[in-house]
């Protein structure tokens, strides 16, 4: 059986109109979003180009890591709630929160708990502090919560000790099920560009819960980059994939990764994935790249330079 997961990052949805008012929001970290935003925002992709280049593809499941919202206002998290219903219903689609999404403390039932159902677990438990399991075929979602308020100029992230606590018992389960894991987290568990003001805080200790426990894929967004690098699993490199800016286009193609799972002959897996990327002179999404991983007993070859583990 091949399985399709489409994963795609850091769409930072258009500010919806009005969502602005009242401009007493707009003070600390938020104001400099916001004037970051009005920077940026010309030249990228709509939001309906990269809606209909996914719906071409079928994918059987889309993840999403984080940053729908620029400024984290309530009206945005209405507005991305929306989006993801037109990308699929929650049986097809799950995201977790980025740090936009957490640009300023907003309370969980007017922010990132309207998304409640595209994070529910299969449990049905779903609340401000994460992690999640979904079941999706040969697949298993594992989702966790990367998203602090920080000071201006931090882009860090945080886990937290109760998900890094919870985590093993969701890692080990899938496992003991033969399913393919995929943790999703907006900052991936190394140093990447931007070094520690981007950082997640806590990385040391995910990587550790990933060395005993395994998974097949961690999968994270946050640096605007399709980025391809490994952490040791309990039988060896565990693949960890970045996906590039969804929808800005300004400095890098915005994109979007395509990951056909399917079990190996040996009795592992096979991972094949395609970098589709914004030709903006066409104004169409392309395959820019595809490689394959093989992945056997919870692990594979590494895919990529390995950035440093501090």
């Amino acid at each position: 059986m091949n399985f399709a997961l489409a994963h795609l990052s850091d769409l930072h949805l258009p500010i919806p109109a009005g969502a602005s008012r009242p401009l007493t929001q707009f003070t600390g970290k938020r104001l400099l979003a916001y004037l970051a935003w009005l920077r940026k925002r010309s030249g990228n992709v709509r939001p309906e180009a990269l809606l209909a280049d996914l719906a071409a593809h079928a994918a059987d499941h889309v993840a999403v890591t984080g940053d729908l919202t620029n400024l984290a206002l309530p009206r945005e998290f209405a507005a991305a709630r929306d989006w993801l219903a037109r990308l699929g219903p929650p049986e097809r689609a799950t995201v977790v929160p980025g740090n936009h999404d957490a640009t300023a403390p907003v309370p969980w039932e007017r922010g990132a708990g309207l998304w409640r159902p595209w994070m529910a677990g299969d449990d049905g438990a779903a609340g401000p502090r994460l992690p999640f399991l979904r079941r999706r075929g040969p697949v298993a979602l594992i989702g966790l919560d990367s998203a602090v308020p920080t000071p201006p100029g931090s882009a860090s992230g945080r886990l937290g000790e109760g998900q890094l606590a919870r985590l093993p018992a969701l890692l080990e389960a899938a496992g003991r099920e033969g399913l393919f894991r995929v943790v999703l987290v907006h900052h991936p568990p190394f140093l990447g560009p931007g070094g520690w003001r981007r950082a997640l805080r806590d990385r040391a200790a995910l990587r550790e819960a990933l060395a005993r426990s395994g998974a097949e894929l961690v999968l994270h967004g946050h640096h605007h980059a399709a980025l391809r690098t490994s952490t040791e699993g309990p039988a060896g490199p565990i693949p960890v994939l970045g996906a590039p800016h969804a929808r800005r286009a300004a400095r890098e193609p915005a994109g979007w990764l395509l990951h056909g799972i399917a079990r190996d002959g040996d009795g592992g897996w096979r991972l094949d994935t395609a970098e589709r990327l914004w030709d903006a002179e066409a104004g169409v999404f392309r395959t820019a790249r595809r490689w394959t991983v093989r992945i056997s007993s919870g692990a594979g070859p590494r895919c990529g330079s390995r950035p440093g583990a501090a």
